[in-house]
């Protein structure tokens, strides 16, 4: 159960293609190879209001906070972690250019006793790929 939420500041409305940006976290997921396909879900919020730092306009973030299942040790975790970060570090290397941006990124566990799921998605891949 990947799932991503990415919050961002709306001074960042004519920066970047945050469908763009959600495709790259979903790739990025999936070249790690610990996620099951038909769990990554990748979603954005963008924050109409905000303040940050000193308060001066023109200053952004980005945040992105992973829920994933129990069961993957630390090493795991950090791999994934530092890959995923990375690659959207590298698609979003202009803004850091600017001295204005933040990024940040945290992986959370759920507790599978409080965590329920309902899924069809991951039967339908199962039956595309046992079927070509």
């Amino acid at each position: 159960m990947p799932h991503f939420s990415i919050e961002y500041s709306a001074s960042l409305d004519d920066e970047i293609d945050v469908g763009v940006l959600c495709e790259v976290v979903r790739h990025a997921a999936v070249q790690t190879g610990i996620f099951p396909l038909g769990g990554i879900r990748v979603r954005a919020i963008r924050c109409a209001h905000f303040a940050i730092a000193d308060g001066r306009a023109g200053l952004s973030f980005l945040d992105i906070l992973l829920r994933i299942g129990e069961g993957r040790d630390l090493a795991v975790r950090q791999k994934a972690g530092d890959a995923i970060f990375q690659a959207v570090s590298q698609h979003l290397e202009p803004l850091f250019a600017t001295g204005r941006f933040a990024l940040s990124f945290d992986i959370q566990i759920n507790d599978s006793a409080t965590s329920w799921k309902r899924n069809a998605i991951h039967d339908m891949l199962k039956a595309e790929t046992s079927h070509g």
